[in-house]
């Protein structure tokens, strides 16, 4: 009596495995519902029916290869995928065999180029919905999501290296991926159901039910049976996925409450303004800096940083007589620093003239040249971005970076 259930057991078990490994054969399907949009209106009615198609194609495809390598008697091999074997039993080792070998590696690419449809598109509408950062959401020049398409190359690409490449690690990892989505999805449909109870509502939520069940026993039965394989990293990654969404989804939604997202904002009232200009040399970036300067605000300060040894002492002295000949009509303010630092003095003395005169926007121009060469911007000293850096974490000053073109 243990022996026959033990091989109920085994028998069962050895059906659901080949259930799930069928299933995950039909992996693929899901492409035609992200591009339901791509289609011509009536858009849901003509997915319906190329999914029909698509279904029934692989369908009568995925018989007839179960039928041919039932009839040649073909077994796996190390170094030779079925297939292979199939073709050359069908056909011999000559042209005919290494033209299929060729279609099958062309739609295997284009297999692999489905997810850089799907999923950025995925990612926009999580994006949309805060669940993932909003730079997921924004369009390329041509149109496609590239930050979408850039994160799913390198997380590819670290697949492919962790991996070394073997299809019996990354294989299940993506039907996994998929019977879990599909579950969710015919969960989903199910809840649809049941709130909108239009006609036969009932035998809709019971077909989506039974392929959730379906669905979910497929995903359960092929992370048991590779859990050693690979697909224990689903079983760690997913619930990190679901936990991140939800904590950018929170996190943006503490962004909003503080921005008033949702709400009427007060009108625009006038505030006095003072624009503070660091300097350290006479140039024409000066110049254009301070014209820009007093341009934006009621009052304007050029400030420089006089370091403590002798050569800083000399360079702000003579800076100092330069500006005296020159007269801008813009004073010159130094600032003493202690040691050789230069976001520090700024800093103290913004929150100085904040402290003297509450109400006032202070506003910080860091002029900078831009160079008409990538390369030529390394040989830049920085300085705008460290005094940038120092302000806008030790005070509320707005920070201005004015760029000249060289």
């Amino acid at each position: 009596m243990r022996a026959a259930d033990d091989a109920t057991t085994v028998g069962a078990l050895l059906l659901l495995k080949a259930f799930a490994s069928g299933c995950s054969a039909l992996t693929g399907v899901e492409a035609m519902a992200n591009a339901v949009p791509s289609f011509r209106a009536p858009a849901a009615r003509r997915a319906m029916r190329a999914e029909v198609a698509l279904g029934a194609l692989l369908g009568v495809m995925l018989i007839g290869l179960s039928v041919l390598i039932s009839r040649f008697g073909l077994q796996p091999v190390a170094g030779m995928t079925v297939l292979a074997q199939l073709a050359d039993a069908s056909f011999g080792h000559n042209g005919a065999f290494y033209v299929v070998q060729f279609a099958t590696v062309v739609l295997l690419a284009l297999s692999a180029n489905t997810s850089f449809g799907g999923l950025p598109v995925l990612l926009k509408l999580l994006a949309r919905d805060n669940h993932v950062p909003h730079v997921f959401g924004l369009k390329a020049d041509r149109q496609v999501h590239r930050h979408g398409v850039v994160w799913l190359a390198l997380v590819s690409a670290g697949l492919l290296v962790l991996s070394g490449g073997d299809t019996n690690t990354l294989v299940p990892l993506f039907a996994i991926g998929v019977f879990v989505g599909f579950t969710i999805a015919q969960t989903g449909m199910v809840l649809h159901w049941r709130r909108r109870r239009g006609p036969r509502w009932v035998g809709k939520a019971l077909l989506n039910g039974f392929g959730a069940v379906l669905t979910g026993v497929s995903a359960v039965v092929v992370t048991a049976t590779k859990f050693h394989d690979g697909a224990w990293l689903i079983v760690i990654a997913l619930p990190l996925l679901v936990v991140s969404y939800e904590t950018v989804h929170r996190a943006y939604g503490r962004i909003g409450e503080r921005l008033g997202v949702g709400r009427v904002p007060e009108p625009p009232r006038h505030a006095p303004s003072l624009v503070l200009v660091p300097v350290s040399s006479l140039t024409r970036l000066t110049s254009e800096a301070l014209t820009t300067a007093v341009s934006l605000g009621d009052e304007v300060r050029a400030v420089t940083v006089c370091h403590p040894d002798p050569e800083g002492r000399a360079q702000t002295e003579a800076l100092e007589r330069d500006w005296a000949l020159w007269n801008p009509g813009v004073e010159l303010v130094r600032l003493s620093a202690e040691w050789r630092s230069l976001g520090r003095p700024i800093t103290a003395y913004v929150r100085e003239r904040a402290a003297s005169a509450p109400g006032t926007r202070i506003t910080v121009l860091l002029p900078e040249a831009e160079p008409d060469r990538l390369w030529q911007r390394l040989l830049q000293n920085q300085r705008g971005a460290v005094v940038a850096h120092a302000v806008r974490r030790d005070t509320d000053a707005v920070i201005c970076r004015l760029r000249m073109r060289l």
